[in-house]
């Protein structure tokens, strides 16, 4: 793979009639990093994964998994090539056990760390052999996770991955992204939940409405967007005027206030605000969800990240 990207879509555009599921999308994805892809549900995120796999063919444009083209080199690429859909759907009448042979069998290639998944995933023999009908969601999910990683694919496209889990399991999700990035493996990760993609990805794109709205590091744009402060007063007095600082609609609890003030804005904010009498005060970092925030209200859809 000479150009050392894992996934290359270039100009992918997929309509259904008159509507728009994904437009002009022009995104590379690093061999070796956990990439975020981020939006609201109808953003377009699972119409793009699906052109991406060859469970779509797109309309216009171009969607290569290492360098090759998921429906033209199919037999080529599916074994290099781990995909847990957003919306799983399993044969009720299979077991667990037989629904992952029949998975493996599909992918053409060994499943060699299906034991070692199923043991870390609290999958053991006995509920193995019962009927996948009988599973609870996230039992589902977890035989889900489990086929897309079993035979230790180079590239794992995932799908809102932590749907259903629940807080153990996830920890047990987020070690093994760790441990694909170490390994060089890549995974796409795409989600709505902003905590596990800031936990578990370096760089993210974002997407609205079907266009991409920015790519950047998730350091970086945190970084660049707004700092949290937050001001105790003390005085159970509850709300009441900020002079400037008004304009950054604070978010009242009592005596307490919270406000997201631009970085290039911070010090000026923090001179008016602590000639006030306040008690405490403390100034943070936004987390990525001010700045996915920030960016879907004021960024222009389909500018060039």
């Amino acid at each position: 793979m000479g150009t050392g990207y894992a996934i290359e879509l270039n100009r992918l555009t997929k309509r259904y009639g008159a509507v728009v599921g994904v437009e002009g999308l022009t995104l590379n994805v690093r061999a070796g990093e956990v990439f975020g892809f981020l939006g609201p549900n109808g953003a377009g995120k699972t119409t793009t994964l699906r052109c991406l796999t060859g469970l779509l063919r797109p309309t216009s444009g171009r969607a290569l998994m290492l360098g090759l083209d998921p429906i033209a080199d199919h037999r080529r690429v599916a074994p290099a090539v781990g995909y847990l859909p957003g919306e799983l759907r399993l044969y009720p009448e299979l077991t667990g056990a037989q629904t992952l042979d029949l998975l493996s069998a599909l992918q053409g290639v060994p499943s060699r760390r299906r034991g070692e998944l199923c043991e870390r995933l609290g999958l053991d023999s006995v509920v193995l052999r019962r009927t996948v009908g009988e599973y609870s969601r996230g039992m589902k999910q977890k035989i889900g996770l489990v086929q897309a990683l079993q035979h230790d694919p180079r590239l794992v496209v995932l799908d809102e991955p932590t749907e259903g889990l629940d807080p153990l399991v996830q920890e047990t999700f987020f070690e093994l992204m760790r441990e694909a990035a170490a390994g060089g493996r890549t995974v796409l990760l795409s989600s709505h939940v902003l905590p596990e993609v800031q936990r578990a990805c370096g760089r993210v794109a974002i997407v609205r409405d079907g266009r991409l709205v920015t790519v950047e590091s998730v350091a970086a744009l945190r970084e660049a967007r707004a700092r949290r402060i937050r001001l105790t007063f003390g005085d159970g007095a509850g709300p009441r005027p900020l002079g400037r600082a008004d304009q950054w609609s604070p978010q009242w609890a009592g005596d307490r206030v919270e406000l997201l003030v631009p970085p290039s804005e911070v010090v000026a904010a923090l001179r008016g605000l602590l000639a006030l009498a306040v008690a405490d005060v403390t100034v943070e970092e936004a987390g990525l969800d001010e700045a996915f925030l920030d960016l879907y209200r004021n960024g222009e859809a389909g500018e060039e990240p």
